[in-house]
């Protein structure tokens, strides 16, 4: 599809909605590609021949950590010859290396291709960012991330019942060619309907020290970095929830077959409080709405560490409160990233990269620590809860100089170091 000069939302041949739903497509491709093996995980090690019980985390964390790394790459290439390309290139690698992960036949092999996998889907987080950047700004690109996010969390919700749905009728192989088949969907839908939004002017040349500098601006930024490393703490406690949940559901909880409804149940909450978000983040200001909910995530993780001693093995208790918390995300995620990457309107991709490597690779890193920390009951999952919240609030309040419910400021914007 042609680059206009200067592409707007008016000029896009898809509608607003169309563009939200395809854009939460692409995004939540690598969501699926971990939520639909949860249910699969102990089928697959034993198949495979994992050799400890905590190993079949692997499967999750090793693609959620070469995700991350994965993402200090595509952005810049994405400032240099747009957002289509590199959304293209990392579908077509994505449904090739589903295939192949469909015909290995060993753990270790299983694990190495999932990390490639990783590293090159990360062009499914990074240039999607940049195309809602091209075309928002402020509270505004908050909003629509959150509208975003609210479609792509039906990902988690619905993933896992589908998982179960393949297993009752085929193999877990059979899980990767469905998710092989959803990528070459995506791919018709981006070739025919998605046009490039970088504005020929923002576009940026492949020179190493000058992505290098401006990828540093984009990282150490104040005002960038603690909401950066923040959520990199926060989404890293959901992903310690994702990698130890079926040991924790199952066999802590006892939630046997139901494990994805229970799953998918506490997932639903984020949909319903990013649409929530996407109401109010423009009334209120994305900082004021996040500095709220992290507050708040501090104090119900204190109640979670407090039934897990008090309450052990409560089903009761853990799911109103885990619910609360994935509910709140809601209001932080999409808030996070936009005050995040405000100053950089010239450099998105670059912007986005580093910023989508540290906030995932960290978060893949935690969430494996925290998995593996899984010791037969919710304590350890409690206290990280609690650490990685409170951590983030501390994080918040250095960006912000110890000033929170402040209103989003649009300040000077970084301009592409030559």
């Amino acid at each position: 599809m042609a680059i206009a000069a200067n592409t707007t939302l008016d000029s896009l041949p898809l509608g607003k909605r169309e563009l939200i739903f395809l854009l939460a497509l692409l995004m939540s491709l690598n969501a699926f590609s971990i939520d639909a093996m949860l249910p699969a995980l102990e089928d697959m090690a034993r198949e495979l021949g994992a050799a400890d019980g905590n190993d079949r985390q692997l499967v999750i964390a090793v693609y959620m950590i070469a995700m991350g790394i994965g993402c200090l790459v595509p952005g810049s290439f994405a400032d240099r010859f747009g957002r289509r390309p590199i959304i293209l290139l990392a579908l077509a690698s994505f449904t090739v290396l589903s295939l192949v992960t469909a015909l290995l036949t060993n753990f270790e092999a299983l694990l190495a291709v999932r990390a490639i996998n990783g590293v090159l889907g990360a062009g499914l987080i990074v240039a999607p960012v940049a195309v809602v950047r091209d075309l928002y700004e402020g509270d505004k690109m908050a909003r629509q991330m959150s509208l975003i996010a609210a479609v792509f969390i039906t990902v988690p919700v619905v993933a896992p019942s589908l998982g179960q749905a393949v297993l009752m009728v085929a193999g877990w192989r059979w899980i990767f060619v469905l998710l092989a088949s959803v990528a070459a969907i995506a791919a018709v839908w981006v070739y025919f309907r998605l046009p490039e939004t970088l504005s020929p002017a923002n576009r940026q040349l492949i020179i190493i020290p000058a992505i290098a500098r401006n990828m540093h601006a984009a990282l150490f930024n104040r005002q960038a970095i603690g909401y950066v490393t923040g959520s990199m703490l926060l989404v890293g406690s959901v992903f310690g929830y994702i990698n130890s949940s079926q040991q924790l559901l199952q066999d802590y909880f006892g939630v046997g077959a139901a494990f994805p409804l229970v799953f998918g149940g506490t997932a639903a909450v984020m949909a319903v409080s990013n649409i929530l978000n996407s109401q109010i983040v423009e009334r209120f200001g994305a900082r004021r709405v996040s500095h709220l909910g992290v507050i708040i995530f501090v104090a119900v993780s204190a109640v979670q560490v407090w039934s897990s001693y008090v309450h052990p093995g409560s089903l009761y208790w853990f799911i109103p409160l885990m619910s609360i918390n994935l509910g709140l995300l809601g209001f932080l995620g999409a808030n996070f990233g936009s005050i995040a990457m405000q100053p950089f309107a010239q450099t998105a991709g670059a912007a986005s990269s580093v910023q989508t490597f540290l906030r995932m690779t960290g978060a893949g890193i935690v969430g494996a620590l925290i998995g593996q920390s899984f010791d037969g009951t919710s304590i350890p999952f409690a206290w990280s809860l609690l650490i990685c919240s409170s951590t983030a609030l501390m994080l918040v309040l250095f960006s912000e100089r110890g000033k929170l419910f402040r209103r989003l400021n649009k300040g000077p914007r970084h301009r592409a170091i030559p």
